[in-house]
Parts: structure tokens; sequence; C-alpha cells
């Protein structure tokens, strides 16, 4: 299993918009900028948060994007499935007891585990995460 750059990238915009869309559209370029993600490909990710339902642009001047659901009703999974598709390991189909083997004993488990993990984190919680790590940095001054 690999964790893409696409969506790392889709959970940092969701992050981004998690705190800084709380009131007001964030322009696609804000995003960008911030999270030093490239805004051509910010754009192809923003396209796809958007078909699953993440976020909702608002055309015109005043326009950008939002969150498209409460951050506490987007789970990470979510994300990296709208991002990736699946994120399982493959299941081995092979009558070899070695290949039940590693299937039972390692694929089964490490599935049940990511799911476990990834299903249980919301945006929320990323958020209030990012907000307590920017804080305590902000606490911090060196002589």
């Amino acid at each position: 299993m690999k964790f893409s750059k696409r969506s790392r990238y889709g959970i940092q915009a969701l992050i981004d918009l998690g705190i800084y869309a709380k009131t007001e559209c964030v322009q696609l370029k804000d995003v960008s900028e911030r999270n030093d993600i490239s805004a051509k490909y910010l754009e192809q990710i923003f396209t796809a948060l958007r078909k699953a339902g993440f976020v909702k642009s608002i055309k015109g001047p005043q326009g950008g994007y939002l969150l498209g659901k409460l951050p506490e009703e987007i789970r990470i999974s979510d994300v990296v499935e709208a991002m990736d598709g699946s994120y399982e390991l493959d299941e081995e189909v092979s009558e070899l007891p070695t290949a039940q083997v590693i299937q039972r004993c390692i694929i089964n488990p490490v599935n049940e585990q990511t799911n476990q993990l990834l299903r249980g984190l919301t945006l929320k919680g990323l958020v209030e995460k990012t907000e307590e790590i920017t804080a305590y940095s902000a606490e911090m001054y060196y002589i």
C-alpha cells in the first residue's frame, strides 16, 4: 500500500479549508501558497474533492471554495478512496497454503487495522490537531 501525494494533498487542502474557510470562501491560489502545492495540480485535486462532495465552489469575485460537509462528517478513509480508489492491500487468490497464510496473517490484519484507523479519523480531528500544533509553534520563541 502506498499513500499517494494525491491523497496527501487532498487531505492537506481539506485541512486548509477547515481552518480558513469557516466564515468565507478560500481562493485556490491561497491554498496553493500556504501548502506549497502547485496551483495546477491543486485544481485537479479540487475537481476530485468537489465530485466526491467534500468541497463546493462558489463562482464570482468573492467566490472560492468551502467545505461541502461538516468537518466531523468527512472521514479520511472516504477522502483517500475519492483520491485513489481502494487503499487496501490486494487479496491473494491462491489455493497454496503459504498464500493462504500470507492472506490470513498479514494482508487481512493490515487491511483491518488500516480501515479502523482511517475510518476513525475525521477532518475535524485533523483540523484541531493542526490548530494545536500551529498555536504551540507560535508560543515558542528563541533567544
